[in-house]
């Protein structure tokens, strides 16, 4: 399975109505990120559908990973390479019956506790935040800050993949890759970009300068 580090895009139709979830994919993948996530709370099965088939053929023998957000079905449906659930969504270990061993599984998380519940429930990575505040997920509560991600990071084992995310740009994201953040996920950083491929670009450029000498 390709690595989860450095750029992982979640794409959003309201931040910026100038680019769709297919618009934002294609700067994605154009711009190295290592993964993109379909995310839409608002959207029918079949709109999702529609949008996660186009971005499955985007995505498709590149190095970006294609994760659907919640929906376990629309993911089985397109093939895609796995899901991303939180606190309201299908629990862990019963989105791994159903999607194989072969897919990945991420989970929302917002303290040790959590991540460490996450992995023991089988979950491929975490993703932690809010680190900042953000105005793109309304329900993403209070910012915890870099000291809580390092606090995270402390105890996950050192190749578990952490992913941070919330009001994260490219001002501030050297900051959380230092803190042992493996990868970003963004949104507005990206889709509110005059250039999108070229800030995932320069997202990438950090974490290679910081993190990916790593030997993970």
């Amino acid at each position: 399975m390709r690595r989860i580090a450095g750029v992982y895009v979640v794409t959003d139709r309201f931040v910026n109505p100038r680019y769709s979830h297919v618009d934002i994919a294609k700067a994605a993948v154009a711009g190295g990120a290592s993964v993109v996530q379909l995310r839409d709370k608002e959207a029918t099965t079949r709109q999702l559908l529609e949008w996660a088939r186009e971005i499955r053929e985007l995505t498709w023998r590149t190095q970006t990973l294609f994760i659907v957000n919640d929906r376990v079905d629309i993911a089985l449906a397109v093939d895609a390479d796995g899901v991303h659930v939180g606190d309201e969504d299908m629990p862990v270990p019963i989105a791994r019956r159903l999607l194989g061993a072969g897919k990945l599984i991420g989970r929302s998380v917002a303290n040790e506790q959590e991540a460490l519940q996450a992995i023991a429930e089988g979950a491929d990575y975490v993703s932690l935040g809010s680190i900042f505040a953000t105005k793109t997920k309304p329900d993403a509560g209070d910012p915890i800050g870099v000291e809580a991600l390092r606090r995270v990071r402390a105890v996950l084992p050192s190749d578990y993949p952490l992913v941070a995310i919330g009001g994260i740009t490219l001002t501030n994201a050297a900051a959380v890759f230092e803190a042992g953040a493996d990868a970003v996920a963004v949104v507005s950083a990206v889709a509110c970009a005059q250039d999108p491929v070229a800030a995932v670009r320069q997202l990438y450029g950090l974490w290679a300068k910081i993190r990916g000498g790593e030997r993970r």
